[in-house]
């Protein structure tokens, strides 16, 4: 099945808060974590009021769908704020996929589409961090991330652009 990415846009806040909910990935057997989850400082600053000039990211969508399988976005954070923030020229990334979807290569087309977007952008890097029991650290190994620290318990990891 064919998948297409378009730019996440400020008319989309909606659709982001969603993606970020999934994002919040904890192992398993844990399920997604409460929605109020949303509205902690230290969460709310990657999506709240999106469409800033640094803002980046993509929407994926597979042909035949009417609803977007997943979303990648960067955003530069400031003051030292967020678990990835490596400088204030750094955007901090997250992704998700539906379960649906996930496991099938649509992730790691999305996130290259999404860092070929913030090198457009005129970003040399992109952090985040993940928990190093996500089986998702291959698909962004595979995309250049590497390892750089631990924070929180979390990998940071870094891609040059």
């Amino acid at each position: 099945m064919s998948i297409t990415f378009t730019p996440l846009l400020a008319r989309h806040q909606d659709l982001l808060w969603h993606f970020l909910h999934v994002a919040l990935w904890d192992p398993p057997p844990a399920g997604l974590r409460p929605l109020e989850t949303l509205q902690l400082p230290g969460v709310r600053i990657y999506a709240e009021n999106w469409g800033r000039p640094t803002d980046v990211g993509v929407i994926a969508q597979l042909a035949g769908q009417t609803d977007a399988a997943g979303a990648c976005w960067m955003r530069v954070v400031p003051d030292g704020m967020g678990l990835a923030y490596v400088d204030e020229q750094t955007p901090q990334l997250g992704i998700a996929l539906l379960p649906a979807y996930q496991h099938q290569g649509y992730g790691r087309q999305m996130m290259l589409a999404a860092l070929d977007a913030a090198r457009d952008h005129g970003f040399r890097q992109v952090s985040l961090t993940v928990h190093p029991q996500n089986p998702a650290i291959r698909v962004y190994e595979s995309c250049g991330f590497v390892k750089t620290a631990i924070r929180n318990n979390y990998h940071l990891m870094l891609v040059q652009l």
